[in-house]
């Protein structure tokens, strides 16, 4: 085999390692059958999360228009090198869950009551929106940016989110454009307008 051929072979070799190795990107996997971060026995109660049955019972409305409650390996340990989490989301009337991503995994919906309208952008800035009905699954793929809105002025909505990350991540746009010290001036470029705008969007986050 000629230098350059062995060259374009080697070339090759490390452009397939290196895109088989992004493809599989996620959660590593583990080598156990679970990780306890528990030194001594465990038992049933380790694999047991209840942060979810006041979602069953009598509810009390939520002080806040929209609210999540997470079943992540940081509020359920066990969770850790499973490659799976869950959220609650719910939803007062007339209230969003923000454009956001989750940079380590797709989410799977599932409405379990009221409606929703929802959407994602792809890569080429296409967006796939739809109007969810009770018991309706709406899949959001990894990485993009995608929303919840529940339109209604009246009911309420509920929905639960599944993942396929023990720790999907969540970036709220709207929170990490104007709630950090990105620069004004970095965001009226970015955004084509002026700093005074910015300034006005941010006093919204600044509470």
């Amino acid at each position: 085999m000629s230098p350059s051929t062995l060259k374009v072979v080697l070339s090759l070799i490390i452009y397939t390692f290196t895109l088989v190795t992004i493809t599989r990107a996620g959660d590593p996997d583990i080598l156990t059958d679970f990780i306890s971060p528990i030194t001594g026995p465990i038992d049933a109660n380790f694999f047991t999360y209840t942060g979810f049955r006041v979602l069953v019972g009598p509810q009390n409305p939520s002080p806040s228009p929209f609210k999540v409650l997470k079943a992540t390996m940081v509020e359920f340990p066990s969770l850790n090198g499973q490659s799976v989490s869950y959220a609650s989301l719910q939803f007062q009337p007339k209230s969003i869950n923000p454009p956001h991503i989750h940079p380590r995994s797709a989410e799977l919906l599932f409405l379990v009551q009221g409606s929703l309208q929802v959407g994602f952008v792809d890569t080429t800035n296409k967006l796939f929106t739809q109007t969810l009905s009770t018991g309706d699954l709406f899949v959001f793929p990894k990485g993009l940016v995608h929303f919840q809105l529940n339109a209604d002025d009246k009911a309420p909505a509920l929905a639960i989110s599944a993942f396929g990350s023990a720790n999907a991540g969540t970036i709220s746009l709207p929170n990490t454009l104007f709630n950090t010290s990105i620069s004004d001036n970095v965001l009226a470029l970015a955004f084509k307008t002026d700093v005074p705008t910015i300034q006005n969007l941010k006093k919204g986050f600044s509470t």
